[in-house]
């Protein structure tokens, strides 16, 4: 069994208010097992015999439309991509002091136009990096009064994504980290 993560889009926010009880429902309905959530933002934890996350994402999203009434972008990663992910250094450690960090998830790496197109956000305020299926969003206000938003992001690149504070990642990666290397349990 592999151990996935699963980030979704749209669980309680913007009026969309999901008990993480019937979201671990949900995907035990789908034949996962041990299904946890972390934190009631749309993280959900499993594992499954299924090895190709592309069909798995699917399946999940379509079967939460069903289920909840709305779309609900599903981003999936590996306990070891996830790992990787929460160790990587997009910027200098001296420009975390005083920003904050968030890591967009994505279905697919982004192409040379759109990196040009989020390339085109940065100001003093803020700061991106990409790498493989991550954005990497540095912010050196409250995401608030930053005038870069996840709407924005959508807009500009035409493509769906999920943000998480790097603090709330890494805090699953060392929860949910494997033994060993491998992502198979």
């Amino acid at each position: 069994m592999t151990r996935y993560i699963a980030f979704l889009r749209a669980i309680n926010v913007g009026g969309h208010v999901v008990k993480m009880d019937y979201l671990r429902q949900q995907f035990e309905s789908l034949g996962f097992t041990s299904v946890e959530t972390f934190i009631a933002s749309g993280n959900l934890i499993f594992e499954s015999a299924a090895q190709e996350a592309h069909a798995i994402e699917g399946t999940i999203a379509s079967q939460l439309q069903a289920a909840l009434g709305y779309e609900v972008a599903t981003f999936i990663r590996t306990a070891a991509e996830l790992a990787e992910i929460a160790h990587y250094q997009p910027f200098p450690p001296a420009d975390l002091q005083a920003a904050t960090l968030y890591i967009a998830f994505l279905a697919e790496p982004l192409d040379p136009a759109a990196q040009e197109k989020l390339m085109a956000f940065r100001s003093p305020v803020d700061d991106f990096h990409t790498h493989n299926r991550e954005i990497y969003w540095l912010c050196r206000v409250r995401s608030s009064e930053s005038e870069f938003s996840l709407a924005k992001l959508e807009k500009a690149l035409r493509i769906q994504a999920t943000f998480r504070n790097s603090t709330t990642v890494q805090k699953i990666a060392a929860t949910y980290a494997l033994p060993h290397e491998s992502n198979q349990v």
